[in-house]
């Protein structure tokens, strides 16, 4: 597998909304986010204030969103500030009462640069389902500021709005169940040591291929990093942990030399294009609907067995190949 050339096929939409000149909104990548699950945040800031470059970035964090942890920049500096929730949430069995309320990233963006900011957060159910949370984002610049702060009334168009804060649309929870000791299914999350792995999927495939991928969330609340190191299957010859990377003018798969590292406090999302876990010399067909088990080794949290939901997965316009 190693240096295998891969087409990557995908799409990179930006919508752009005119006030007077041609200002896109402050948007989140991901515009969806199931109650009762981790979600990693994808502020998209597309501009600076009217010609000035962007100094500073603040997210205000809404009642209902909580265990927030957000992703430094390279460049920038990186305030966390902290305070009290309304009420009490329970979060792997521990009652949280407070968190991060607000963040803010201080640096430089040139006014003709679009850049992202990221942060993990706890979706909870306090945030009703079929409707839409927005969450106000802040740019400031030398001499000015533009805050995307503004939430339609209902029925309002958000469209209309100048300066529209940055919605997500809330789903409901999963109302399955599993993930009982170290097992999980797809949309459930696992518990192991420091670490909560979401959401694992496996990539459907056509008759007869020799391989697919596996993809899901692992996040790491600990105080120390962990690795994913190896896993097996009864299904697959074997299990190696790759990546997609750019070499030159091409994408190219391979494997990660010495395992993924799970960073601690941080998360690492395993998805197509990215990094993903691939299951090599396939005994069997993977349909879409059905489940397959399979383990994976951390470091320091051991093995883990885990149940993936098969799927149709086309995430970013990409080929249902391997990766």
């Amino acid at each position: 597998m190693n240096n295998r050339i891969i087409e990557i096929t995908g799409a990179i939409a930006l919508t752009l909304a005119s006030t007077g000149a041609a200002l896109a909104h402050a948007t989140f990548e991901t515009p969806q986010a199931k109650q009762n699950s981790y979600y990693k945040a994808v502020v998209q800031v597309p501009h600076g204030c009217d010609g000035q470059a962007t100094l500073k970035v603040k997210v205000q964090i809404p009642e209902g969103i909580i265990a927030v942890k957000p992703m430094p920049k390279s460049g920038w500096t990186l305030e966390s500030v902290k305070g009290e929730y309304s009420r009490k949430y329970e979060v792997h069995g521990k009652p949280v009462t407070s968190g991060v309320k607000e963040i803010i990233w201080t640096g430089s963006l040139e006014d003709e640069h679009f850049d992202q900011f990221v942060f993990q957060a706890r979706i909870t159910d306090a945030l009703p389902a079929d409707a839409t949370t927005y969450i106000p984002v802040m740019q400031e610049c030398a001499d000015g500021k533009v805050d995307w702060v503004e939430i339609p009334a209902e029925g309002q168009d958000p469209h209309s709005l100048k300066r529209p804060a940055p919605g997500i649309m809330i789903l409901a929870a999963d109302t399955g169940h599993g993930g009982h000791g170290s097992h999980a299914a797809a949309g459930v999350e696992v518990k192991a040591g420091d670490l909560v792995i979401a959401a694992p999927v496996i990539k459907a495939t056509p008759p007869n291929a020799p391989v697919s991928g596996g993809y899901m969330n692992i996040s790491n609340s600990g105080a120390a990093g962990d690795r994913l190191v190896s896993g097996s299957a009864d299904f697959a010859g074997k299990v190696e942990i790759h990546e997609m990377a750019m070499e030159g003018d091409v994408m190219k798969m391979r494997p990660v030399e010495g395992g993924l590292e799970i960073p601690a406090g941080g998360s690492v999302e395993l998805k197509p294009g990215g990094f993903h876990v691939m299951f090599i010399g396939l005994k069997e067909q993977m349909k879409p609907g059905e489940k397959r088990k399979a383990k994976l080794v951390f470091e320091k949290a051991g093995e883990v067995e885990l149940e993936f939901d098969v799927m149709d997965v086309k995430a970013g316009g990409h080929k249902n190949h391997g990766g």
